[in-house]
């Protein structure tokens, strides 16, 4: 209680209202003041924070679990931000075979394509069912799984192109310099780690072929394979892989700071050491010979191979990236990264400036047309490789009945079906819906709306997205969003199930719908454990660990998938009550909530929409006014959310357009997202560091 009274006087003195008076002059309008980061992350999030530290001094794994759980409960508490759904779950025709991609919850590996099964034409439902079958026999180590041997044995032909569509171009193909997705889903397909997941979900050798554990569990000693090379985007062999390529893409990766650095801070020996000044010869991470590397941790880590198949611990060839300008340390590389000139490595504008050690050779990256990677002649694994390209088209959205007729023609591999577009409607018609429709797995991604707690930008640099809000009006919203009834009652009204019909489709409407923030069984107790008292059984999955607390704290969400588990609208009611019994005078309704969408884009027009109406249907028009704040371009919606750099830049009250798919098998991979000072790379979207 005592922070938030804190909080709240340290609002109140930021935001209240300065009248400017002259002579003779009347009141002008008041100024809306931006507060302070750490007090407003502290008052909402504090208590968020110590749960988590609290988990990571468990004894044991399945105790640092529970109290995880306990943390992730309170951050849903928190209402900062309410989980809305996860990828998948929609209605689908396509020509892919299932799990031919690797299969696993985290890390890049699921965006590696190399083993992609296209047929010519689109799979049945009973065709797909029955490679489930066999995948799944392959899974308990009953035969194999050969998808194209299948498909071949029914008629089909197997494709050895792919096309495929992106809507948001990468910025760099320096994998180690960015934590975008757009960026890393392109450029995996051309580096290999230190190791994968193949399609059965097993972790096999990439490119080190063997690794040992020491018995304290702090060094990992990995032997890297010998005639694995590095490649130019024209197939020209430039150097072999060696352990010192894994050091220099490490090195980088910490100078860069792009995003991936916190992941191994606490993890690997040296790390927080080197931020702080000391050498990089202190950093546990070393080349012993050219072909062995040898990793120090701080600490066991049970989970720290799962992290190996993310991207901060890929390699790059250190003579290339030298001879392209590259050099080693934090300042030095901020220095000569700002020479433009002298600095060429990893430009998204030249394909050349970067080497490949992968499966495939980037060969073309025009952002507003097309991206191309062909198969890599003398990639060390070439047998796995079943397709000679990969060409990713741009596609915003725009025109969703070409997208449905390129996947008709046989341009693109399959479509989703869409309810908002029509094309739901137009598989129905044509008889491909009943032909060869199916509902696509959901996966461990969690997208989110994130509530603005200390919001900074009100239009872009541009003039563009402009927010009608007056400055009253934003002081009036900061003020709102920092009372948690307050929230609790947006939040409690949000109807996900109308929003997401609207793109679903009314039968599909709860598919996808995800209520917690990690993936609800992402992990589970390996044996009985007592925690405070209450004792939780062996095979507990985390996700009712988190409902378990969350009913502690008289919190009614329902963490399943499938449901629609924060649509309370009784209690968002009685939540906004005492919202206003607590802000008083402070505030003149009603407050209003800037949502920011793309107005090419029809899904996001429809949703839009449905969020406004649901909203104020529930809360009344007369408490909160939801304001559609129009987007004219992509760039422009990206740059005031997904794309934003920090949270005073981000343009919005509330965003639903931000995700977070996890690195490595420990809800820590989650819950680090929403840590403070900085160090959470997720709080931005509620408008913090």
């Amino acid at each position: 209680m005592k922070n938030v009274r804190k909080l709240m006087a340290s609002v109140l003195a930021l935001l209240m209202v300065m009248a400017l008076f002259g002579c003779n002059k009347k009141q002008e309008e008041v100024v809306y003041v931006r507060g302070d980061d750490d007090e407003v992350y502290e008052a909402q999030l504090g208590d968020y924070e110590a749960l988590v530290t609290n988990a990571k001094q468990a004894s044991s794994i399945d105790e640092k679990f529970v109290l995880f759980a306990q943390a992730e409960a309170a951050l849903l508490d928190s209402a900062v931000m309410i989980p809305t759904t996860t990828q998948g779950g929609a209605y689908t025709i396509s020509r892919i075979a299932p799990r031919t991609v690797p299969y696993v919850q985290w890390g890049n590996d699921d965006d590696r394509l190399k083993g992609l099964v296209i047929s010519d034409e689109f799979l049945t439902p009973a065709e797909r069912t029955e490679l489930l079958d066999q995948w799944a026999a392959a899974v308990r180590g009953e035969g194999t799984y050969d998808p194209a041997g299948y498909l071949e044995g029914k008629g089909h032909t197997i494709a050895t192109d792919y096309t495929y569509s992106f809507s948001t171009a990468p910025v760099t193909i320096d994998w180690l310099n960015t934590s975008s997705q757009s960026d890393t889903e392109i450029t995996v397909n051309t580096v290999d780690g230190l190791v994968e997941y193949n399609n059965l979900g097993q972790m096999v050798p990439a490119l080190a072929e063997t690794w040992e554990v020491s018995d304290d569990g702090l060094t990992y000693t990995f032997h890297i394979r010998q005639g694995a090379y590095w490649y130019t985007s024209e197939g020209t062999q430039y150097a072999e892989v060696t352990a010192n390529d894994f050091v220099a893409g490490f090195h980088h990766m910490l100078d860069a700071q792009a995003g991936l650095e916190w992941l191994v801070q606490g993890v690997i020996v040296g790390v927080d050491e080197y931020f702080n000044g000391e050498s990089f010869d202190g950093v546990g991470y070393k080349a012993v010979d050219d072909y062995t590397l040898e990793v120090t941790l701080c600490q066991p880590t049970s989970y720290f191979l799962t992290m190996l198949t993310y991207s901060c611990f890929l390699p790059i060839c250190d003579s290339f990236y030298q001879s392209r300008g590259g050099v080693y340390g934090i300042d030095e590389y901020a220095e000569a990264f700002a020479d433009t000139d002298g600095y060429t490595f990893g430009k998204s504008t030249d394909v050349s400036s970067q080497v490949y050690c992968g499966p495939f050779l980037l060969q073309k990256l025009q952002g507003d047309s097309e991206i191309v990677v062909v198969k890599n002649p003398g990639y060390y694994k070439a047998d796995e490789v079943r397709l000679n390209s990969v060409k990713w088209v741009f596609d915003n959205g725009e025109n969703p009945d070409a997208t449905y007729n390129d996947a008709l023609n046989g341009t693109y591999a399959g479509v989703t079906l869409s309810a908002s577009n029509g094309l739901l409607d137009k598989a129905k018609a044509d008889g491909n819906f009943d032909k060869y429709a199916y509902v696509s797995d959901t996966t461990s991604t969690t997208y989110f709306g994130g509530l603005n707690l200390n919001r900074g930008t009100f239009q872009l640099e541009s003039g563009a997205v402009a927010s009608p809000k007056t400055s009253q009006q934003r002081i009036d919203t900061n003020t709102a969003l920092q009372n948690k009834n307050f929230r609790k009652a947006l939040l409690f009204a949000f109807d996900k199930t109308t929003w997401n019909a609207v793109q679903r489709g009314e039968d599909l409407a709860n598919t996808n719908l995800r209520n917690m923030y990690t993936h609800p069984e992402f992990v589970q107790l390996s044996s009985d454990v007592t925690v405070n008292g209450t004792t939780f059984p062996a095979g507990t999955f985390y996700g009712e660990l988190v409902q378990f607390f969350l009913k502690e704290m008289g919190n009614p969400v329902d963490i399943h998938d499938g449901v629609n588990g924060w649509y309370f609208p009784d209690e968002a009611k009685a939540y906004l009550e005492k919202a206003k019994e607590e802000l008083g005078d402070t505030v003149t309704y009603p407050i209003q909530i800037d949502v920011v969408y793309y107005s090419a884009n029809d899904v996001q027009v429809a949703q839009g929409n449905a969020y406004k109406k649901v909203i104020e249907d529930c809360l009344g028009a007369e408490n909160v006014q939801v304001n559609l704040v129009e987007a004219t371009t992509s760039d422009d919606f990206y740059a005031c959310g997904y794309r934003a750099s920090n949270g005073e830049a981000g343009n919005f009250d509330m965003f639903y357009g931000s995700g977070w798919g996890p690195d490595y098998g420990d809800p820590s991979t989650y819950l680090d997202t929403f840590l403070g000072a900085g160090a959470g790379y997720m709080t931005k979207v509620v408008g913090l560091y």
